[in-house]
């Protein structure tokens, strides 16, 4: 798996929070696990660690693992980070440790998309299941098909330039590269004010739809497939919950 820069420069990844600081997207995780009666969490491709560290705030036992060493260096320096097991790798890295018993997992926000072959994205499925409970529950999300547009992804609907602490004004947006079938590659610029450095990660998504998804997940071995609108955004994203048969 390709890391983008995004989550592997130094630089920008101590900036990600900052620029995208309202994290309510992660809600819905939280209050799932929450009421399904978890105890243990796995969270895959965890960043910056947002959304472990929360948990283990709350008091559930969470192993986080992500490819990126530079987003691993900002989430162990967050409060309750020492509560977290932190692991550099992927999904398939989980079982080369032996990790298993999860009552839940997680993939948040594009982790599930930059899987862009289906075989690839068969062997995480089948690797997060083996890391759950029987009955455990994997939760993760997608974006609608339909906004595989070039028009959503324009560097007039993404730019912003705000002054961030530590860093001064910093000035980004996001620009379409190419849509070839159900990928998109679309780059991210990053301006440094404070001294002029420029920046950019580019990242491929696979967008599948919903049936995609679910045949993806059963032939994995999960049951209890469900595919609801995301309560953050009903119109542009989808999230699946399956569990451990």
């Amino acid at each position: 798996m390709t890391v983008n820069a995004e989550f592997e420069h130094p630089r920008l990844a101590a900036v990600y929070d900052l620029l995208d600081p309202d994290r309510s997207d992660l809600d819905v995780y939280l209050d799932l696990i929450g009421e399904d009666g978890a105890r243990s969490v796995l969270d895959v491709g965890c960043g910056t660690g947002v959304l472990a560290c929360a948990l283990a705030a709350r008091g559930f036992q969470v192993v986080a693992v992500d490819p990126a060493l530079a987003s691993l260096d900002v989430a162990r320096a967050k409060p309750h980070a020492e509560w977290v097991r932190w692991v550099h790798g992927d999904a398939l890295a989980v079982r080369g440790l032996g990790l298993a018993g999860f009552d839940a997992a997680t993939m948040t926000a594009n982790v599930a998309m930059v899987f862009l072959d289906d075989e690839d994205m068969a062997a995480a499925l089948r690797a997060v299941r083996e890391s759950l409970a029987p009955g455990g529950r994997l939760l993760f999300e997608a974006r609608e098909p339909r906004l595989l547009s070039p028009e959503l992804w324009t560097r007039e609907s993404t730019w912003s330039r705000r002054g961030l602490p530590g860093h001064g004004e910093v000035e980004a947006w996001c620009e379409t590269e190419r849509i070839v079938g159900s990928l998109l590659t679309f780059r991210w610029t990053f301006v440094f004010h404070a001294d002029g450095q420029v920046l950019t990660s580019c990242s491929t998504l696979r967008f599948r739809s919903r049936e995609e998804i679910a045949t993806l997940l059963e032939a994995a071995g999960f049951s209890a497939v469900e595919l609801r609108r995301l309560p953050r955004a009903p119109e542009r994203a989808f999230l699946a919950a399956a569990r451990r048969s």
